[in-house]
């Protein structure tokens, strides 16, 4: 079996994190046995993340950056990995940083039988509000596995009782290719796409997924509100791609949404005066929710807080994606 293994980071506007990034995964690499090459692909930064890549890099690792027009984190993968020249691919995100002794483990691990690995995401929080969000909602949406964090795997079944994601992701460079080509987006603008939910679930249902806290990584969450609100606006976007479809256990969920938010909405705007009372229903059962999955107290405090602006923001993305939705079926209608 190759020990070779190609990196691939899409970059937008990272350059604040990748020096950290990087270096955590040369140090990684060096406790690995693998031969490796990190490709990033700069999807249209302004903010010169590509040259900051270069020189966190050095001559640490054998580097080659992609430089394109911004077209969505799914199109920079897809070129990445047709730029891989190893076997083995690990998609990272420019906000993961590996642990230390990740890419040893998964030197041991990673063998035929067993050729898919997802990283065990561990969000920091350290007094982030937002970051604590954050760990709430992967504690509730996946209590299956974070409740009890051991080697497992999982496969089409349990699919979304399980944490997965492209940020820390590693397959066969050929497995992903095929993948990504059965890719069929729900929206015409690939900014909007999910990149991982449907790419995985195509793998989930050929291969069993495999999960260890041993190959672990920390993610960096978002420090400011407004990045806060940009990123739930992207999700809440995203998330109709990934779950507006009738395989997924979000399904209700992301179709019910729409007839419940627009009621709720002509209610406000009816009676303003109820807002007030749906802001703090809201904030009790942000604080409930987050009590119930046994998380600490600041944990709790943030997500109550932050649960009225993530689901304003997550709803206005879910609309979003459904007018781009509407107006291209709406074009093809004219078309035909």
């Amino acid at each position: 079996m190759s020990r070779s293994l190609s990196i691939v980071i899409p970059v937008h506007d990272e350059a604040e994190h990748l020096s950290a990034t990087v270096d955590a995964l040369a140090e990684a690499a060096g406790r690995g046995n693998f031969t490796m090459e990190l490709i990033v692909v700069d999807d249209g930064s302004t903010d010169g993340s590509a040259s900051i890549a270069e020189a966190a890099v050095a001559d640490r690792l054998p580097l080659k950056i992609l430089a394109r027009e911004q077209a969505g984190r799914f199109k920079a993968r897809r070129a990445g990995v047709e730029a891989a020249t190893s076997d083995w691919v690990l998609l990272l995100d420019a906000r993961v940083r590996l642990h230390r002794d990740s890419l040893r483990f998964l030197g041991e691990c990673l063998t035929p039988d067993s050729p898919i690995w997802n990283g065990h995401v561990v969000p920091q929080t350290h007094g982030n509000p937002f970051g604590a969000f954050g760990n709430v909602l992967v504690h509730i949406a996946w209590a299956r596995y974070f409740d009890n964090p051991r080697p497992t795997s999982y496969g089409l079944d349990d699919f979304d009782h399980f944490p997965k994601g492209t940020g820390c992701f590693v397959a066969p460079r050929e497995l992903l290719l095929q993948a990504m080509d059965a890719f069929v987006p729900r929206v015409s603008d690939w900014r909007l796409v999910s990149d991982d939910t449907q790419l995985i679930r195509w793998i989930a249902a050929r291969h069993r997924i495999h999960l260890s806290p041993e190959f672990g990584c920390d993610y960096q969450p978002r420090t400011s509100l407004r990045s806060f609100v940009d990123n739930a606006l992207y999700r809440g976007s995203t998330f109709l791609d990934g779950h507006g479809r009738t395989e997924s256990r979000f399904y209700a969920l992301a179709v019910g949404f729409y007839p419940v938010s627009a009621a709720l909405t002509f209610f406000v705007l009816r009676r303003p005066l109820f807002l007030p009372i749906l802001i703090a229903v809201a904030v009790g059962g942000g604080g409930a929710v987050a009590s119930r999955a046994r998380r600490p107290v600041f944990e709790i405090a943030s997500f109550a807080a932050l649960t009225p602006v993530y689901a304003v923001a997550h709803g206005a993305g879910m609309w979003r994606a459904l007018a781009v939705l509407a107006r291209q079926r709406l074009a093809g209608a004219r078309k035909t």
